[in-house]
């Protein structure tokens, strides 16, 4: 039988098991969750099915009316449904671990300010398709940044990809030798906000360069591309090979961009140093040994 011969059979049972627990002169409750459990799994309501029983006894105690009873039951479904949704964009999103903006050390980065980043979050940029460029030094905040931006697009239920240059170009070359290149720059072209971390850590031969270009170029004005970079954009030609290919990738990437600076001193190593500083404060010195031939008696 097929699926869509099942689907309709299903339908058709739950259909009938409505109308006849519906025409009983007194529904029992168990009838009435029976009914509601089989058309919620037709309607592809889990949370109606599952907590149905629950509110129902919660709007009894309330005194709720009907229309109360059953806004809260969609209620339910709607903000169960949008978790499920946020939830799935985090994963599809392959964050290498999970950063929140609300966690970054604004006082760290005086070059930055908490109502930029709050804008950011707020993700006005990512309807207007505009670009978020990330610069600094290793160790000064770029890539919890970078996945705090995409965390918080997640959060909004929008498509989002996290990875490194070096990694969507190797992507890229083994798509473009499978003769799949077309399929897999449709895929990204689809996202709400690509994250591009590491770029300027590889050197990129001039056809993963090609190849990189053909992303930046498939979200120009229309998706958010956000990048994290430890090169200012005159030595982005220390990892692209064609000058007129920088020029270009520049133009795209800086055009009504968000340019953030995170600076030159690294957070970790302050972090390290303190830590170190620290411990040596807290270390009990170590006594001094004794003079040779000195005795502990002879010891004023």
């Amino acid at each position: 039988m097929s699926a869509a011969t099942t689907s309709t059979a299903a339908a058709a049972t739950t259909r009938a098991a409505t109308a006849a627990t519906a025409g009983a002169a007194g529904l029992s409750d168990a009838a009435a969750q029976a009914s509601i459990g089989a058309a919620a799994h037709e309607l592809h309501l889990p949370t109606v099915r599952a907590e149905a029983a629950r509110l129902a006894e919660i709007a009894v105690r309330a005194r709720h009316t009907h229309l109360g009873f059953l806004a809260e039951v969609l209620a339910a479904e709607v903000d169960d449904r949008a978790e499920r949704r946020r939830a799935r964009r985090v994963a599809e999103a392959r964050f290498p671990r999970l950063k929140r903006l609300a966690d970054f050390n604004i006082d760290a980065v005086p070059t930055l300010s908490a109502a930029v980043l709050a804008a950011l979050a707020h993700g006005g940029y990512l309807n207007a398709g505009h670009p978020v460029v990330l610069l600094g030094d290793s160790g000064t905040g770029k890539t919890h940044l970078l996945i705090g931006l995409g965390l918080a697009a997640c959060e909004q239920g929008r498509r989002v990809r996290y990875v490194t240059c070096a990694q969507l170009v190797n992507e890229l070359v083994e798509a473009a030798d499978e003769r799949q290149l077309s399929r897999v720059v449709a895929r990204y072209a689809r996202l709400d906000l690509l994250c591009l971390d590491e770029l300027g850590y590889v050197k990129i031969d001039p056809r993963g360069a090609e190849l990189l270009f053909q992303i930046i170029t498939a979200r120009e004005e229309k998706a958010s591309v956000a990048i994290a970079t430890n090169l200012p954009f005159s030595e982005w030609g220390a990892v692209f090979p064609d000058p007129r290919l920088v020029a270009a990738i520049v133009d795209r990437v800086t055009f009504n961009a968000h340019i953030l600076e995170t600076g030159t001193q690294s957070y970790r190593l302050r972090t390290s140093k303190k830590t170190v500083t620290r411990k040596g404060e807290t270390q009990p010195a170590a006594p001094k040994p004794a003079a040779a031939g000195t005795t502990e008696s002879s010891r004023p």
